[in-house]
């Protein structure tokens, strides 16, 4: 993430510059002729105040700030509320364009919209922040986020106060600062399935299902390394971790100047990707199942995944919000949002699986999926646009799908819990007619 901050402006226009004058800097001493000295005077007493206001951490007072101005919803967390694969609009394997809705540039957020402001963190276009109705949005999340940060091959800030002094910060800095100079009135939080390594886990279901036959099927939901990560003591090291990632955001809120009732935490649970073994459109033999659909999970590791691994991660997260102690809280379920849509379910299919051109033809958000598939090298590096890390991510109708659960959720500022499901076919304002009960 790149630091967010606001130009002071100063206490004149360009076009009403300073009176003219003569001097002649002598180290820290300015000598002036007498005919501006007055004028200088006064100049330097409102210079003065302002220097004094920005070293205490004031916001000038021509900025917005906690309860003034326009409100904001920022969202911070993992590529779950980033917007990762929101790109796509669906799956096809006969053309990537029947599924482009956003274009090469999806991801492009920096202030010229000529790249990322952090590479691979992945804020999509389609991201739930950007709610409207007048409401603004600002998006702090990044694909890969875990609670704390790390800098690997990619920098991945973390919902904390890193600061490494070279433009590298954590999203609780980041969000300090903004909030400081507008007027955030609910923060949306995605986090916890990185700390839980839900990537490698997938990686290791679609390993066993492509070394595997029918007849030996190895299964993940058994592997050590999968099961580590839900140990009794692990999953109460990650709640506690993911507690103490909220106890950040409230402290963030608080050193710009909020008080606990002038703003709203919204955590938010991860949804299911995949149907139950039963739900697949494709059979476990041969290879279809990952060739073809890119869901290569044997049916028993996705009953597994839907009955265990997914109410654990979202029970971390739920219990999370209790451990943390704050009280201006609310929870967005997601857990079922996009059951009906998932990858490879057989309630819907690829484009040419269903006869539908593209994303833009009537009926593609009813019939085509809202999950994006599992990428492997061989169908993803080699002169395609598609990126792995999409892999297994809500798309560009999940993500406008959320948003519409997160705009019910803020409530005309008066904001409410809610589980998010979809309530009708065909789009409402561009986006998936979804509602929050």
């Amino acid at each position: 993430m790149v630091a967010v901050g606001a130009a002071v402006a100063g206490p004149y226009p360009r076009d009403n510059p300073l009176p003219s004058y003569r001097s002649v800097a002598l180290g820290s001493v300015i000598v002036v002729t007498s005919r501006a000295r007055t004028r200088l005077l006064s100049v330097l007493t409102v210079l003065s105040a302002a220097l004094a206001g920005l070293l205490l951490g004031v916001p000038p007072a021509q900025a917005d700030g906690p309860g003034v101005g326009t409100p904001w919803v920022v969202t911070l967390g993992d590529s779950y509320i980033s917007g990762e694969a929101g790109r796509w609009a669906g799956s096809s394997n006969d053309s990537s364009a029947r599924a482009d809705a956003l274009g090469s540039t999806a991801y492009y957020d920096n202030a010229s919209g000529t790249g990322e402001q952090i590479e691979r963190c992945h804020r999509s276009k389609s991201a739930e922040a950007y709610v409207g109705g007048g409401i603004n949005g600002l998006n702090l999340a990044c694909s890969g986020a875990k609670t704390a940060t790390s800098n690997g091959t990619y920098f991945k800030p973390g919902l904390d106060f890193f600061d490494d002094g070279a433009g590298h910060r954590g999203q609780a800095a980041m969000l300090r600062t903004f909030a400081g100079t507008h007027n955030v009135g609910m923060v949306v939080v995605s986090i916890g399935g990185n700390d839980f390594n839900f990537a490698d886990i997938v990686q290791t279901c679609v390993t066993d299902f492509l070394s595997s036959p029918t007849w030996w099927k190895d299964y993940c939901r058994d592997d050590s390394s999968v099961t580590a990560n839900f140990t009794s003591t692990n999953v109460a090291a990650v709640r506690a971790r993911i507690a103490g990632a909220f106890r950040n955001v409230q402290t963030a809120m608080r050193n710009a100047g909020y008080a606990d009732s002038q703003w709203t935490l919204l955590v938010q649970n991860y949804p299911s990707p995949i149907p139950r073994g039963s739900g697949f459109r494709y059979s476990e033999s041969g290879y279809t199942r990952q060739s073809t659909g890119g869901c290569g999970f044997w049916n028993k590791d996705a009953d597994w995944a839907n009955d265990s691994v997914l109410p654990t991660i979202n029970g971390a997260v739920f219990g999370a919000v209790a451990d943390s102690g704050l009280t201006n809280t609310r929870t967005l379920d997601l857990s079922t949002a996009f059951n009906g849509r998932r990858l490879c379910e057989n309630t819907v299919g690829l484009y040419e699986e269903k006869g539908i051109a593209s994303w833009t033809s009537p009926g593609a958000v009813d019939q085509t999926e809202w999950i994006n598939q599992i990428r492997t090298v061989s169908t993803c590096c080699s002169n395609s646009p598609y990126y792995i890390q999409e892999s297994l991510h809500p798309n560009y109708w999940a993500q406008l799908a959320t948003r519409s659960c997160v705009r019910q959720a803020w409530n005309a500022g008066a904001p409410r819990s809610g589980k998010c499901s979809i309530a009708g076919t065909g789009l409402l304002n561009g986006e998936p007619r979804m509602s929050l009960n």
